[in-house]
């Protein structure tokens, strides 16, 4: 088969509304969201305690968050699985190869982008919105949403950014997940499983709703900015 009957064949898939592929999508979108749902809080807070206050081991925590965001995904994959395996600490729980096991895996992928983009937003901030909610009686809590609401642009990039990552990555996924059709096959694996088979039009139409995603939150971002955003 040629690319270019591929291609038609992709978008045959795409609007026919074919069961697998759009399935193999909702896998991909759930774990993905659930794992950035899950990673977003302790990420933010981190990244805002991380920004806001010295303490001892900051800098150790500040770089070991820098040094995750560049982490292979696939050894992120296998030390889960050695964790999750049933020689492992945690086999007992039977996670591997789940859903479950993917979205701890996407969380743990997303968290540091959570805390850096928060960390460089919070430390990049003009530090009297903070100052004036202490002056006027706010709690550490009220101050702390004052400040995160003033950085509130950056943040979200780094929840984009974590989203991304998740949806996108292959090699973690592959390695907890299995690549069981119907159970833990998303976007990524699925792709690579056709493409490695020959078979390229379910890849193509795979790849195409990567990129439509990642225009989508792009997009989503740029209107949130407002028109100086849409520029």
């Amino acid at each position: 088969m040629s690319l270019l009957d591929a291609t038609g064949d992709a978008f045959r898939l795409l609007f026919g509304g074919d069961r697998e592929l759009w399935g193999i999508v909702f896998i991909s979108l759930k774990v993905a969201l659930l794992g950035l749902a899950i990673a977003a809080p302790p990420g933010v807070l981190l990244g805002y305690l991380l920004a806001m206050h010295r303490f001892p081991g900051r800098r150790a925590l500040v770089v070991l968050t820098q040094s995750l965001l560049a982490f292979p995904t696939v050894v992120v994959g296998l030390v889960l699985y050695m964790l999750l395996s049933r020689q492992g600490p945690f086999g007992s729980f039977a996670l591997l190869f789940t859903q479950d096991a993917m979205i701890l895996g996407q969380a743990i992928l997303a968290f540091p982008i959570l805390v850096a983009y928060t960390l460089s937003a919070v430390q990049g901030a003009d530090p009297r919105a903070h100052e004036t909610a202490v002056s006027l009686g706010a709690g550490p809590l009220r101050a702390a949403l004052t400040t995160l609401n003033e950085t509130r642009f950056a943040v979200f990039a780094g929840v984009i950014n974590g989203f991304g990552r998740a949806i996108s990555e292959v090699g973690c996924a592959l390695m907890i997940g299995g690549n069981i059709a119907g159970l833990t096959r998303n976007i990524t694996t699925a792709i690579a499983l056709e493409t490695s088979k020959g078979e390229f039009a379910q890849g193509i139409a795979l790849g195409a709703v990567l990129v439509v995603l990642a225009l989508g939150v792009n997009l989503a971002m740029a209107m949130l900015q407002g028109e100086g955003g849409m520029k």
